[in-house]
């Protein structure tokens, strides 16, 4: 697939429209592509935790060393009952979330954050031929991964299941929902980072069905060494193209990111491209 040159944000909506409904192309949702009734941003969601229980002013912006306190000093039923009052208003079901939702041939979706509108959107959409792979605190659900399965309906499965599903909804940070236990605090996210480099804590489907695929990234920021880790983890050995829909101005780590994994970046507000994505969808016949 050959990209359209990056300043053509209509053209590089009707290409990666077209690539995402026949199956070629990978969405890669973050927290931006959200409305801004819960927590949008790592920082934002360590603020909401400060104003459930306090931490120190040192490590108050950050998230997962504020998580980290809270377990620590509080235990984790607090942080967990925290979390879940952050993450329970339920959003309205975003027109992206409905348009993927009702792309049957779309082999992956990575959603990068907790809430769970594209599982809601695709059980909306009345399908039952998809499932989630979140990852997982490997102690909290007893298992022997880094992550965990589950179907439509929210019943966990074998993990080979998965593999059976037509659209496999991908939580790399797990989810509120059905399981509720999501990699938040320091320590959730040790053991998945000494190994990531090696692909375990990276689901068998995921990296299959990456294969000869591309990734286009909205809502996403990589100003965080965990967002950039896993972002460039889930791609590997992806096939490529890949782009990213950034309109703030970037941080020299997020510039030296893209340009490391090839990731043209298209300058632009993802609310607007959005539209011009679900716009320029066209079914063939």
């Amino acid at each position: 697939m050959t990209l359209p040159p990056a300043a053509d944000l209509g053209a590089h909506a009707a290409f990666w429209a077209q690539a995402i409904r026949a199956g070629r192309a990978i969405p890669y949702l973050g927290p931006g592509v959200l409305a801004p009734l819960i927590p949008t941003t790592p920082v934002a969601l360590a603020a909401a935790l400060n104003a459930k229980v306090p931490v120190p002013g040192r490590i108050r912006a950050n998230l997962w060393s504020s998580a980290q306190f809270i377990e620590t000093r509080r235990h984790r039923v607090t942080l967990d009952r925290a979390l879940a009052q952050i993450f329970a208003p339920e959003l309205p079901l975003s027109p992206l979330a409905q348009w993927l939702a009702g792309l049957p041939a779309v082999p992956l979706l990575v959603d990068a954050w907790y809430e769970t509108s594209l599982s809601r959107a695709l059980a909306a959409a009345g399908r039952t031929d998809w499932g989630q792979v979140q990852g997982a605190n490997r102690q909290a659900v007893g298992a022997e991964d880094f992550f965990a399965s589950v179907s439509a309906d929210g019943t966990r499965v074998p993990d080979a299941q998965a593999q059976t599903w037509a659209t496999v909804l991908y939580k790399p940070y797990g989810s509120m929902w059905p399981l509720g236990n999501v990699l938040v605090s320091d320590s959730d996210y040790v053991e998945a980072l000494t190994e990531i480099d090696i692909q375990t804590p990276i689901p068998p489907v995921v990296q299959e069905r990456r294969c000869g695929r591309g990734f286009l990234f909205l809502g996403c920021r990589f100003d965080d060494q965990m967002s950039r880790t896993y972002a460039r983890q889930i791609m590997k050995r992806s096939a490529g193209p890949h782009a990213a829909v950034l309109a703030d101005p970037l941080t020299r780590n997020e510039e030296r990111f893209l340009e490391e994994q090839e990731i043209v970046r298209l300058e632009g507000e993802t609310e607007g491209f959005v539209g011009q994505l679900i716009g320029a969808d066209t079914p063939t016949a």
